[in-house]
């Protein structure tokens, strides 16, 4: 018997032992390895797009910026519902519920669809939007060109989103890395064609970019439902069986664990974004050594954010078979692993902290040599932020697989905006710190979210808190 079909009576679990810990790590690295880089593959096919537009001058970069800035708005909606589909299915799959398991995915494809309708129409109104928010016409004009292509992505991205969880809940993530493997490169040779009007295709630039993306997106969610209809072990699950059929008890449940989930996210995005704002106030110097160190971030963040939907999943598993005992392990073990990744790889970005910016920059000249020094500086700063931010990432999906998403936002909201928000504005420009300050802010608040998330973890799991799976999945009508 494996350790993931591993099962314990109702009430009862072994001593948590030297080889509990051990099984629990190993099937947690197992896990959160592939997830870790179908997310690393993400921000490689982002990256890749950038980079093809950059050659077409930096109004285009600046507008592509824009661009995702609205449509990131709407897509962070998304994700945090089809982010409930983990915890629903894993709770399904560790109570031994295929049919619970099958609805968690249909309901999440639900969501995506009705979510996507009216959010991918409000991308058509960018130009808009980002006039409003007191964008030059100019830039705005040529975002929402970018949208026009770009804006059809949201709905097959969550539904990938949502098989993806499915996929981690039954314990096979993989294919969902060859899928994003295989299209990095095709992202990439669709991305050229259409910008730069290669292989016959007319020239198109950030439309072609955007249509480029829509496709590849399309393309992944076919291919990601392809497999569960054809694979093993997926094709048990019948996931298409009854998709047409409303399941309006379980959507509820997915808007209950979901809704919170996404507004962390919004708060979460906001305060950068505020942050980014008021850098802007700054210099454009601070500006862009702020957007540096958080490119940075990013990259380190994917892989304690493959921990958190495998220590969601894992959680989930002992939920559904009502190991408590498992599940305070599961979470653990999962913050361990992320916190040891992140202060490894927070030691080497310090290190290396002088010679980063040239993958941005490339090699310093007299003009960039202020970025540099800030971009190094906040750097070092963000030691804390990085091991913490990966810290609160993983205690969140900790707490995902208990269902546990109410109070989570009420922190989001304490840390990100109360404590964050307010120490980026005293401490930059009250204080007279400037960028350095902005960093410590947006540190305290990350800092705080995380003590608060863990020490909700802490405190749930010691009383043997189990959220009711009945509720959620096997006694809601079939």
């Amino acid at each position: 018997m494996s350790s993931h079909d591993r099962t314990y009576p109702a009430g009862a679990s072994p001593t948590p032992g030297i080889s509990l810990w051990r099984t629990e790590l190993t099937d947690t690295v197992r896990l959160a390895t592939p997830i870790a880089l179908t997310q690393l593959g993400q921000i490689a096919m982002m990256t890749t797009d950038l980079m093809l537009l950059g050659r077409l001058g930096a109004n285009v970069v600046a507008a592509a910026a824009l661009a995702h800035t609205v449509l990131f708005a709407a897509f962070t909606l998304g994700m945090g519902l089809v982010a409930a589909v983990a915890p629903l299915a894993a709770q399904a799959f560790g109570a031994r519920d295929p049919r619970g398991v099958r609805r968690a995915l249909r309901v999440g494809m639900w969501a995506s669809v009705l979510a996507g309708v009216p959010l991918t129409a409000l991308q058509f109104w960018g130009v808009e939007i980002l006039q409003a928010l007191g964008q030059t016409p100019e830039s705005a004009a040529l975002a929402g060109r970018y949208l026009l292509g770009l804006g059809w992505c949201l709905i097959p991205a969550w539904i990938f989103m949502a098989i993806r969880g499915f996929m981690g809940a039954v314990n096979r993530p993989e294919p969902a890395l060859w899928i994003t493997l295989v299209a990095i490169p095709a992202n990439f040779v669709l991305a050229w064609a259409l910008i730069y009007g290669e292989f016959g295709l007319p020239r198109l630039d950030l439309l072609g970019a955007g249509i480029a993306t829509t496709f590849v997106n399309i393309a992944m969610c076919v291919v990601a439902l392809v497999v569960c209809v054809t694979q093993r072990p997926f094709k048990k699950y019948h996931v298409l069986g009854r998709f047409w059929r409303f399941d309006g008890p379980l959507f509820r449940k997915l808007l209950v664990v979901g809704l919170p989930i996404s507004g962390a996210y919004l708060l979460e995005f906001g305060v950068f974004a505020a942050a980014a704002l008021l850098m802007g106030t700054i210099s454009t110097t601070a500006l862009a050594a702020h957007q540096i160190a958080l490119q940075i971030a990013a990259v380190l963040f994917m892989v304690p954010f493959g921990i958190s939907i495998a220590a969601t999943v894992r959680v989930g598993h002992a939920v559904g078979r009502r190991d408590a005992a498992a599940s305070r392990r599961a979470g653990f073990a999962a913050l361990a692993l992320g916190a040891a990744f992140m202060a490894i790889m927070t030691s080497l970005v310090a290190l290396a902290r002088d010679v980063l910016p040239v993958l941005f920059l490339g090699a310093q000249t007299p003009e960039t040599a202020a970025t540099f020094e800030l971009t190094a500086t906040l750097l070092l700063v963000g030691m804390f932020f990085f091991i913490t931010d990966g810290l609160q990432t993983v205690a969140a999906g900790a707490l995902r697989g208990l269902n546990d998403t109410r109070v989570p936002l009420l922190f989001a909201t304490l840390s990100f905006w109360v404590i964050g928000f307010t120490g980026c504005w005293w401490l930059g420009f009250q204080m007279g710190l400037g960028a350095i300050g902005v960093w410590i802010g947006l540190t305290a608040g990350i800092i705080v979210y995380a003590v608060l998330l863990v020490t909700r973890f802490h405190l749930l799991t010691a009383r043997g808190y189990m959220p009711e799976v009945g509720e959620t999945v096997s006694a809601v009508a079939h």
